[in-house]
C-alpha cells in the first residue's frame, strides 16, 4: 500500500504512543499528549504528523508551530522538551516526514524547522551549533552500589543531606512545587513557565509524573518534577530556595529520585540536556554522568538563520542581569509571557 502522511487526530492517540513506546529510539517527549499541554499552556498550534501504510502508523513527528515576535517564527520537535524529531519504522516513513515538515514549513510561512534529536538521524538537513549535551546513566540494582558509583566529593555532600536529616515526600501538588520552582530560575536570570503548565503536565500524564520535595523538619528547601518512562526516571523541573544549598537539598534530592527508581524496579537516570560549560552541566558531570553530545537538525527558508534562543548569546546578556534583580512576584507575572516564545 502507498505511504501517506497526515495529522494526528483524537482517535489515533493511542496508537500513536503505542508506536512510540515500541521504537527503541522513542522518548517520553514523543507521547502524543504533549501536544495538548503545550497547546493548553502556551497557545501554540500543534502539527503532529504522522506516516501510515495499510492503515498501520509507520512514523510520528511531534511539531509545534512557535511564532513570537521576539522570538522568530518556526516549527519545533519538539519545544519546551529535550528531545524530538522523527520516529519512523523504515528510512521511506521517516523522509516522508520530513518531506511533509518542509511543506509545512512552506505553507505556514515559518522561517526555520529545528528537530531535537537524542539518536542522530540521516537527513541533508543542516545540523547546528552544539551547544548542549544530555547526561544518561544506567542505574545498578541496590542503592549500595548506586552510592559507590558517584564521585567522593559529590557522594560526600550527598551523605551531608542523608547526616542533616532531610526527608523527601512524593506527592502531585503543582502549586506546593511552584514557589521553589520559581525562585530557582528567577536566581538564575530565567523566565519562569506558568503555574497552569505544571498543573497541565501533572494532569496529563498521571501515572508518569511526580512532584518530590525535601524537607528539612517539615520546612520545604528542594522539589522536583519527574516523568517516568519505560524503565527510565527523567527528573525534568527542579529548584529550591536559599537554604537548599546550604543543608544540601539538592543532592539529596537527587539521591532520594535515584533511589525510589531503583525501588521500582528502573535502571536508567536520565538528567536531561545542559548547555556546555555551563554550571547544571559541571553539577552533572560530578555525579559521574558521562555527556552526550546532542545532535540538532534544521531546515532554514531562504535568507533565515539558525536561531540563537539561548543565555549565551550576548544580547540577552542584559536581560539576564536584570532578570535576576526583579522581585519575585514581577518575575513569576511577566515571565509566562516571554517563556512562551523560547520554547
Amino acid at each position: 500500500m502507498p505511504l501517506r502522511c497526515r495529522m494526528l487526530d483524537d482517535t489515533l492517540v493511542s496508537a500513536w504512543d503505542a508506536f512510540v513506546l515500541a521504537l527503541p529510539e522513542g522518548t517520553f517527549f514523543h507521547l502524543a499528549r504533549w501536544r495538548e499541554v503545550i497547546a493548553r499552556a502556551f497557545r501554540h498550534p500543534a502539527c503532529y504528523l504522522l506516516a501510515e501504510r495499510d492503515g498501520q502508523i509507520s512514523g510520528v513527528l511531534p511539531l509545534v508551530h512557535l511564532r513570537t515576535r521576539l522570538f522568530g517564527n518556526g516549527l519545533v520537535s519538539v519545544p519546551f522538551c529535550v528531545y524530538g524529531g522523527p520516529l519512523a519504522a523504515d528510512a521511506e516513513s521517516a523522509a516522508a516526514l520530513e518531506q511533509e515538515a518542509a511543506r509545512l514549513m512552506e505553507r505556514s510561512g515559518a522561517r526555520f524547522c529545528e528537530f531535537r534529536l537524542l539518536h542522530e538521524i540521516s537527513s541533508s538537513w543542516e545540523i547546528g551549533p552544539s551547544l548542549y549535551e544530555t547526561f544518561r546513566k544506567s542505574l545498578a540494582p541496590t542503592d549500595e552500589e548506586n552510592l559507590k558509583a558517584i564521585p567522593r566529593k559529590q557522594r560526600a555532600v550527598v551523605r551531608k543531606g542523608i547526616a542533616n536529616g532531610l526527608t523527601a515526600r512524593v506527592d502531585r501538588d503543582a502549586d506546593a512545587f511552584f514557589p521553589l520552582y520559581a525562585e530557582s530560575v528567577r536566581n538564575l536570570g530565567t523566565p519562569v513557565f506558568p503555574r497552569r503548565y505544571f498543573r497541565l503536565l501533572l494532569d496529563a500524564f498521571p501515572e508518569s509524573a511526580e512532584v518530590l520535595t525535601v524537607e528539612d523538619g517539615g520546612r520545604p528547601l528542594a522539589a522536583v518534577l519527574s516523568f517516568y518512562f519505560r524503565n527510565e526516571v527523567l527528573p525534568y523541573y527542579a529548584g529550591g530556595g536559599t537554604e537548599a544549598r546550604v543543608r544540601a537539598g539538592h543532592e539529596f534530592m537527587y539521591w532520594e529520585v535515584m533511589r525510589r527508581a531503583v525501588g521500582r524496579g528502573l535502571d536508567l537516570f536520565d538528567f536531561g540536556r545542559s548547555k556546555i560549560d555551563s554550571g547544571t552541566h559541571a553539577f552533572k558531570k560530578n555525579w559521574g554522568f558521562t555527556p552526550q553530545p546532542l545532535s540538532y537538525r534544521y531546515l532554514l527558508a531562504p535568507g533565515a538563520r539558525i536561531p540563537e534562543n539561548n543565555p549565551r548569546n550576548p544580547k540577552y546578556q542584559l536581560m539576564i542581569a536584570a532578570w535576576k534583580k526583579l522581585p519575585l512576584p514581577l518575575a513569576n507575572a511577566i515571565g509566562p509571557h516571554i517563556v512562551r516564545g523560547i520554547g
